[in-house]
């Protein structure tokens, strides 16, 4: 069914069956729910606390049994939370503070220890450049930049293989 489609459906429906529908959708699909519950209630700084948790988590995980956990250290957790908030509407300074965070925790974990894939480096500059990119389309980069700096700063500190391609993305945007 296109847009179309779907708009003249909508103007043929009466306000009771339209509002039979929504909550039908609410009770039927979790990511309608998810929106809904997030546009009559945005708890950003929940969502912002618990999001950075999970991230945190991932590099420096709880003990649990008193047993000490293995980092997982994936990116994907992250990106899942971007595209997430990018859905629901969340502020873009919230979203621009979530993707700098990530490379910032992952950069306190390589300062603390010997991190060998390449992966792991090349992913944390996809982050970056994708943070500074959502940055400019949404007109906050300056609000972020002492933080951009330190991260620019910080691959230096620690000799990451690829620490002049982070320079140069921030060259790249004239910063």
């Amino acid at each position: 069914m296109s847009k179309r489609d779907l708009k003249k459906y909508l103007t043929e429906l009466n306000k009771q069956q339209l509002e039979e529908q929504v909550l039908e959708l609410y009770e039927k699909f979790s990511a309608v729910k998810t929106y809904y519950d997030f546009v009559f209630n945005p708890k950003e700084d929940t969502l912002l606390k618990e999001c950075k948790i999970k991230i945190s988590n991932e590099y420096f995980p709880q003990k649990t049994s008193g047993k000490p956990r293995k980092p997982k250290m994936r990116r994907s957790v992250a990106q899942k939370y971007i595209k997430h908030f990018i859905l629901l509407g969340v502020d873009p300074f919230v979203i621009g503070d979530v993707m700098l965070y990530s490379v910032e925790i992952a950069q306190t974990f390589s300062a603390e220890r010997l991190v060998k894939p390449e992966s792991f480096f090349k992913s944390m500059l996809s982050s970056f450049e994708q943070a500074i990119k959502f940055m400019i389309a949404n007109g906050i980069l300056e609000e972020f930049k002492s933080r951009i700096i330190s991260i620019n700063d910080e691959t230096r500190q620690q000799n990451w293989f690829n620490k002049e391609e982070f320079n140069a993305i921030i060259e790249r945007f004239e910063y």
